[in-house]
């Protein structure tokens, strides 16, 4: 496999649920969070804006593997305690793709997930194909030799 995207997501009080762990529902959000740094951050180092213009997710698929806490352990005097997301490109078609993901928390493996993300073209509200320069940057985050 090619190189993984990995993102450190700091954990918020607010993403706790009444048992002291990570909503389920939070998990979600921390994905996010790693998805937009890969495609808007990470993209626009390479030279690929155009994720910005639009794109909206088809499929998200979770596998909770454990709880993860607001450990005061993974803490410091100056930041709060995070998660390490690491994310790869799964699968390439001409208008969709694949993300996967992998929740660490310390050494731990927390969670698993899958979105399917779709290219749209938010002014005309259509789904649109993948751009070359697009394509060629999620080739960077897929399985060696890629897919079609």
């Amino acid at each position: 496999m090619s190189d993984r995207f990995v993102y450190h997501c700091t954990l918020r009080w607010s993403d706790l649920d009444a048992y002291g762990h990570v909503n389920n529902s939070r998990f979600l959000t921390l994905y996010e969070e790693a998805r937009v740094a890969l495609m808007f951050a990470g993209g626009r180092a390479w030279g690929v804006d155009s994720f910005a213009e639009g794109v909206v997710i088809r499929r998200h698929e979770v596998d909770y593997l454990r709880p993860v806490d607001y450990s005061l352990d993974r803490a410091s005097s100056e930041a709060a305690p995070t998660v390490r997301i690491e994310l790869w490109v799964e699968e390439i078609r001409a208008s969709r793709f694949t993300v996967a993901y992998e929740l660490y928390d310390g050494d731990v493996l927390a969670g698993r997930a899958r979105s399917v993300l779709v290219p749209f073209d938010l002014g005309r509200q259509v789904p649109r194909r993948l751009t070359a320069g697009e394509r060629e940057f999620l080739l960077n985050y897929a399985p060696t030799g890629g897919t079609p």
